[in-house]
């Protein structure tokens, strides 16, 4: 059933029905969602969300943009305050079918002047239209609809203008033989006593829509009672998002921050779901099924850093300044560079001290007696598994420096699990610096080209004629896979001897589970920070 069958039929319904005021694309979804069957797009909401006055200010071009978004942004039936339509016949004819064309069920045209002014402002001395000039919009208007369906309603001034019940019946019957669907009967006093006579008098030759703004008190039984077809309530919603803006902005200017204010205000998110970000989600995953998905990143940054001496006395090492920012920052900067916004730090050792402003945080405080798997286990609980399927991750230390490319090749990877080897393992390991050896499936050479390695050990001591590189921390699970890793990384923890457990236990354990961890072979630049020399070299790297 199309909008405006349905409105055609809510006209006709022996139930009195009702429509809400919305004046943009959100106010109307939420005015659906309320349950209402349809909407009204009030000529004075619309002209206030321009931030003009209702006196045809904003252009019917501008009023229909914007009634298009409302009617996109929702299933139910809208009809819109076309104030006097714009204009002669020819208007109304043109707009008729621009509506109808947006799929606007309704429009309601008024028997005043153009420009209109608001029928609460001077009501009394406001002009009325010629009967004869106003029945011809009406007649253009049916003329002109291409769906049979459409409706053009009539609203009488007469009561508001001062005219009186005589002229308001004889302008109905001239509006109802021109073709109107019904007759809208305004009045603005505070009671509805000039509503309830036009009602006694008319019957049921035309459905009757009613605006009881200024006359609200009335119980709403007694619009049943004489007739009454469709009642508008006309602009609440406008005035409740002022009411609530104002309020907002002044507590904001007074105190100079948002506490006293968010728990007030809907959740971001909740904005998200009203625009149909969600929608979006889909269609994407639907008609770019080549897109790369997307990325999470877990950056393992709970460990003092000792070997720095008196820089990490009162702050972990992540945030020994390098070039001015934290080395945090510039791990960070990498990730968001390359689109990876989502970015988690696990903190322990001063975990205060942490305080980044463009990530999220866990937190590992047994960082003294755990180890890496146990950071990484924190991080783990900290993200929704709900979005393990549809999000890559990407493990980092918070130590460890990287060129963007080594990162692009890991975000290239379609494998389940992938780490990034550096095969010039010899130039920076020694003596005193710890080192995540690795043996692959076969060492890097030149007939591996477009060919898959994949890891078979990693280890701190393994022999050199058994080394084929150096794991430089960077490790990806494929969103299919977190929930392997989620497991793996689950048993380890449930050991106590594996509490210190480093990323070479996982990945050993991942392989010894049978899962493939495919290897790229990269050659040097990334740096891992053991030392004031490294942090010296750091700043060359940077």
């Amino acid at each position: 059933m199309t909008k405006s069958t349905r409105f055609k039929e809510m006209l006709q319904s022996p139930d009195l029905e009702f429509i809400l005021e919305a004046h943009n694309g959100i106010s109307a979804k939420i005015v659906e969602e309320a349950g209402f069957k349809g909407i009204w797009g009030s000529g004075l909401a619309l002209s206030a969300q321009y931030g003009v006055r209702d006196n045809n200010e904003a252009s019917w071009t501008q009023i229909l943009e914007m009634v298009e978004f409302m009617s996109d942004a929702t299933s139910i039936p809208i009809m819109l305050d076309g104030d006097t339509g714009y204009g002669n016949f020819n208007n109304m004819r043109r707009l008729v079918r621009k509506l109808e064309q947006r799929g606007v069920a309704a429009v309601c045209i008024e028997d005043k002047l153009f420009p209109k002014t608001n029928s609460y402002i001077r009501g009394v001395a406001q002009p009325l239209a010629d009967v004869d000039e106003f029945c011809g919009k009406i007649k253009a208007g049916k003329d002109a609809q291409r769906d049979p369906d459409f409706c053009v309603v009539a609203r009488v001034e007469a009561f508001v203008a001062g005219w009186g019940l005589k002229e308001a019946l004889k302008r109905s019957e001239a509006y109802h033989d021109a073709g109107a669907d019904a007759v809208l009967i305004h009045s603005a006093l505070s009671v509805p006593d000039e509503i309830f006579a036009f009602m006694r008098e008319w019957g049921d030759r035309l459905p009757v829509v009613i605006v009881p703004t200024s006359y609200y008190a009335t119980p709403t039984e007694l619009f049943r009672e004489h007739g009454v077809a469709l009642v508008i309530w006309a602009n609440q919603m406008l005035r409740a998002a002022v009411a609530a803006m104002k309020k907002t902005a002044e507590v904001i200017h007074r105190d100079e921050r948002l506490h006293a204010t968010e728990d007030s205000l809907v959740p971001v998110k909740e904005l998200f779901r009203l625009q149909g970000a969600g929608e979006l989600e889909i269609a994407e995953r639907l008609y770019l099924p080549c897109s790369r998905k997307s990325v999470r990143a877990v950056v393992l940054a709970a460990s003092r850093g000792k070997e720095l001496g008196a820089l990490t006395e009162f702050k972990p090492k992540g945030m020994v300044a390098l070039c001015g920012h934290p080395i945090l920052a510039h791990i960070v900067e990498c990730y968001n560079s390359l689109g990876v916004k989502d970015v988690l730090v696990v903190r322990g050792y001063h975990k205060e001290r942490v305080n980044l402003s463009n990530v999220t945080y866990a937190d590992n405080d047994d960082y003294a007696t755990t180890g890496e798997v146990a950071s990484l286990a924190a991080g783990l609980a900290a993200l929704d598994p709900a979005e393990d399927a549809e999000k890559d991750l990407v493990v980092s230390y918070g130590d460890v420096l990287f060129r963007k490319y080594l990162l692009q090749l890991l975000l290239d990877s379609e494998a389940g699990f992938t780490v990034v080897v550096d095969v010039n393992w010899q130039e920076s390991v020694n003596a005193d610096r710890f080192a995540d050896l690795v043996t692959c499936s076969e060492p890097c050479s030149r007939r591996l080209f477009g060919g898959q390695v994949e890891l078979r050990e990693m280890s701190s001591d393994l022999p050199a004629e058994r080394v084929h590189g150096e794991w430089n921390s960077l490790f990806k699970a494929s969103g299919e896979r977190i929930s392997v890793l989620r497991e793996t990384v689950a048993e380890l923890m449930a050991q106590p001897k594996h509490r210190a457990a480093k990323m070479s236990h996982l990945l050993n354990a991942l392989v010894a589970r049978g899962e493939t961890v495919s290897v790229i072979y990269t050659t040097g630049h990334w740096l891992d920070i053991d030392s004031v020399e490294d942090l010296i070299r750091a700043g060359q790297f940077t």
